[in-house]
């Protein structure tokens, strides 16, 4: 709710959408990106809730996701940018971090192996079957998020955990390495 407070938004979209906009993450429910919308559906309709805020709060849903590539949401709102925003900060430093190296061990990857390069340019198909080490994410997504933000006020957040995250890289290549 921080970032909505320095834009024009409807606040009440802002925070369904970012309550609800995990309710059930494709990558938990075997790439089906259904299940999230209809139980958002299924829990407003039956909270009340009009269908005008109902429909703003499934298009957020529906598009707030990073796809992997050059993949841009052909839907946009003020509010879709605040959620998308606040979602992709949560992916950068040193929180960003951890989470990608608990959901890298949840998947049983690989830390890193320099034989395997990060793929820059993957289909959204390719980005979601990946099986690539963990380092390569920050590669294939992290470290390109702050150039994807939308407002001023996420911009400014995303400033000090990118490079958090590049200092990171730095000591874990050294460390690697055996030069530390």
């Amino acid at each position: 709710m921080h970032i909505a407070q320095g834009e024009k938004s409807n606040v009440m979209v802002v925070a369904l959408g970012a309550l609800l906009h995990d309710i059930a993450d494709s990558k938990f429910h075997d790439g089906d990106e259904s299940v999230g919308p209809a139980l958002a559906r299924e829990f407003l309709e039956r909270e009340g809730a009009e269908e005008e805020l109902i429909e703003a709060v499934i298009l957020i849903i529906e598009n707030i996701s990073f796809k992997g590539g050059n993949k841009v949401s052909e839907y946009t709102s003020p509010e879709l940018q605040i959620v998308q925003d606040a979602d992709r900060l949560d992916a950068l430093g040193a929180i960003g971090i951890a989470r990608t190296f608990n959901y890298g061990g949840f998947k049983n990857r690989k830390l890193y192996d320099p034989a395997v390069p990060p793929r820059l340019n993957m289909t959204p198909e390719e980005y979601k079957k990946s099986e690539a080490p963990t380092i390569n994410h920050f590669y294939e997504k992290l470290l390109l998020l702050k150039d994807r933000l939308h407002t001023q006020t996420a911009k400014d957040i995303a400033a000090k955990r990118h490079a958090f995250m590049e200092d990171f890289l730095t000591q874990f290549y050294a460390e690697w390495e055996g030069s530390l």
